[in-house]
């Protein structure tokens, strides 16, 4: 058995989903192990992970609408506002989704399905340096 572990940097722009398949994909790769688990990891409490429909970006524009529904950014309802307006709805945002995946690996490839793809989901305004740990076990 062997382990390999990495850091992914993901700069964002504002609130949205962020593919990251193609260097998660790339990254597992690198590491030549025809199976395993990987496990991505969101080192942040203001921004998620999640696996999600790919081709179509109506899903994407729709989660990200619903999330704002969901959860207002409306200053009356939240105690903690101290980096702004959207700081406690994105940590309720991030509470509500993932901070943790796991991916199958088999024939050294992503098990993930046809219209799969890995985002970052960021709940922040402001761009930001995101950081995603990365840990694959396998053989």
């Amino acid at each position: 058995m062997r382990q390999s572990a990495g850091c992914l940097g993901v700069r964002t722009s504002g609130p949205g989903l962020n593919e990251i398949t193609r260097e998660v994909r790339d990254w597992a790769e690198s590491k030549g192990m025809a199976r395993g688990l990987l496990t991505l990891f969101c080192r942040h409490t203001s921004a998620s992970l999640i696996i999600q429909e790919n081709a179509a970006p109506d899903v994407r524009a729709d989660l990200i609408d619903f999330f704002k529904r969901l959860v207002p950014e409306d200053g009356k309802l939240y105690r903690h506002d101290d980096e702004g307006p959207d700081d406690m709805p994105a940590h309720i945002r991030a509470a509500l989704t993932q901070t943790q995946l796991s991916i199958p690996i088999e024939s050294g490839r992503l098990m993930l399905g046809t219209w799969q793809g890995v985002y970052l989901f960021e709940h922040r305004h402001q761009p930001q340096m995101r950081e995603v740990a990365l840990h694959l076990i396998g053989e």
